[in-house]
């Protein structure tokens, strides 16, 4: 195998086992030593590939963070014509998605926003980039549906994101400890009523 091939190999399996370990048990629980021991890797290993634990997160956003939410819940919507179809089939698809996960500790990005919030600017900054693409394609999905004629005209598109965004990060929050099931099914018949309150009436 071409060395850099491998390399890029070797990479992504530190960061598939790196993010596992950070998702379980939080960033600043996991040491490096817990990643090697994981891995079966030595410290000369790890530091050939990563300069610190700060810089093999920062890669692991980059590198799949970034990959899971964009596949889950931006580019479901990129481009699509009835917003709100395509959001409840979006979210619908997310969240049953997390209902099959047997290791669920809950939204991977609210997850570390929350525990990087206040203690390291620069992760911070990387991971609410996600964030503002997320809310940027919401808010770009409802103002074409105002266009197309699917929303209502008087309707705040962002006001609109920013609650979509808080309302799912909240029930993958709940879906941790509860019957996700159940509160799964909950949050869509509300999501479903709050999406048709926003209908453009000549379409009702």
């Amino acid at each position: 195998m071409d060395k850099n091939l491998k390399r890029m190999a070797t990479m992504h399996r530190m960061q598939v086992t790196g993010l596992e370990l950070f998702y379980k048990q939080g960033y600043y629980n996991t040491s490096i030593d817990d990643i090697l021991k994981e891995l079966s890797l030595s410290k000369g290993a790890f530091y050939y590939h990563f300069q610190s634990k700060e810089d093999f997160f920062i890669s692991i956003v980059q590198n799949l963070i970034v990959q899971k939410v964009y596949s889950m819940l931006i580019e479901p919507i990129e481009g699509k014509e009835d917003p709100f179809r395509t959001i409840d089939k979006c979210f619908e698809n997310a969240l049953e998605t997390a209902e099959h996960n047997e290791y669920d500790y809950g939204f991977v990005l609210s997850n570390f926003m929350a525990e990087f919030n206040g203690r390291n600017e620069e992760i911070s900054k990387y991971l609410r980039d996600i964030y503002r693409v997320w809310e940027v394609n919401l808010v770009t999905i409802l103002q074409k549906g105002k266009t197309d004629g699917f929303v209502a005209r008087h309707i705040d598109s962002e006001g609109v994101a920013t609650y979509l965004i808080s309302s799912f990060i909240g029930i993958r929050m709940l879906m941790v400890e509860g019957n996700s099931k159940m509160l799964s099914y909950q949050f869509m018949q509300q999501l479903r009523h709050y999406l048709a309150s926003m209908v453009q009436q000549e379409l009702v």
